[in-house]
């Protein structure tokens, strides 16, 4: 009685295994086969992953000044001009040099200055962070690499001497170069003894020869010229040679358009204002609590998001051309008409 359900039963099951493997012969042999991987979604997307790496090493380099070293392994490459994200104890997170050696694959190299009146994320570093202790960190990422040249001029203010000094170690015997390295003090400058000695360094300090003399810098023609430093070191460097190469660690300073505007967040169905001096994170937040960021200086990436309509003011430097044509970092940027609309 129960043979002809069994027989039923199984010629089914064949049948349609049969069905399951023509269908992918047919899937298989189309030309869409493998189907292109869609890209990832833009908004609140982080850009590298993140790593755990132990502290190793915490010691004074100059006043001031303290440099770490992080190791795990085998870690991500770097080149010259590469930084690390860095995640604090409290959570902030911070952007840092790195100035080890970019064979060295077990481990990285970072040094900080203690800002007194900056936002606390240096004083952490300098205070919280000890030997033993485990750091989060993001990247290597490099917005400001070497690119080869007939010759160099490099110009480092203070701690900005920590991208450049890579830099010097990968130039290619035979091709010239220059460094003005400039500080408050000689005791300040982090890595001096390293530099001091060599003919092709200028180094000037205000307790010794006074400002430097951009001026009188012997450019020759051809020469790609580098610099990182405080803000008006910058400043002065990118009047003086306006092709010249910088690394900022700072939000682009306002450029007038820090004015009220209408945002939409077209997939909330929402609209709001968003006031002079309030960031377009800040005032999205209070509508949309769970909108990611981090770092909320415009280095992270972390904010992310597309927009459809509307023209940006672009106040990071992580950006390409290519990403600002349709996205925007919203701890940073703001509108530069009275109109935003995200995909939010």
């Amino acid at each position: 009685m129960r043979t002809p359900g069994l027989r039923t039963a199984v010629a089914v099951a064949g049948a349609a295994l049969l069905a399951r493997r023509a269908l992918r012969r047919r899937i298989e042999g189309s030309p869409l086969w493998p189907l292109p991987a869609l890209d990832p979604p833009t908004s609140g997307r982080p850009r590298s992953r993140a790593l755990r790496l132990l502290v190793t090493a915490h010691r004074t380099v100059a006043d001031g000044v303290v440099q770490l070293r992080l190791e795990g392994g085998p870690l991500p490459a770097w080149e010259p001009g590469a930084h690390l994200d860095v995640v604090l104890p409290s959570g902030l997170v911070r952007q840092y040099s790195l100035c080890g050696d970019p064979a060295d694959t077990t481990s990285y190299t970072i040094a900080a200055r203690l800002v007194a009146d900056g936002r606390g994320g240096s004083r952490e570093l300098h205070e919280q962070v000890v030997e033993g202790m485990e750091l989060e960190v993001r990247g290597p990422r490099n917005r400001f690499p070497l690119a080869a040249a007939d010759s160099y001029v490099f110009v480092a203010g203070g701690i900005g001497i920590t991208p450049i000094l890579p830099m010097l170690r990968a130039v290619p015997d035979g091709v010239e170069w220059r460094l003005l390295y400039c500080g408050r003090t000689r005791a300040s400058m982090p890595f001096l003894a390293e530099l001091a000695g060599d003919e092709r360094v200028t180094v000037v300090a205000e307790d010794t020869d006074g400002r430097p003399d951009l001026d009188a810098l012997p450019v020759p023609a051809g020469a790609a010229v580098y610099c990182c430093g405080p803000e008006g070191l910058m400043a002065a460097v990118e009047e003086r040679f306006p092709a010249v190469r910088v690394e900022r660690f700072a939000p682009l300073a306002d450029t007038g358009e820090d004015r009220p505007f209408e945002l939409e967040l077209r997939r909330s169905g929402r609209t709001l204002t968003v006031p002079a001096g309030t960031s377009v994170l800040a005032a999205v937040r209070a509508e949309l609590p769970d909108t990611p960021y981090s770092c909320a200086q415009g280095f992270c990436g972390t904010c992310q998001q597309r927009v459809l309509e509307g023209e940006v003011a672009h106040r990071d430097e992580l950006l390409t051309d290519t990403e600002r044509a349709d996205s925007m970092l919203i701890c940073v940027s703001r509108a530069r008409s009275g109109r935003l609309v995200l995909d939010m």
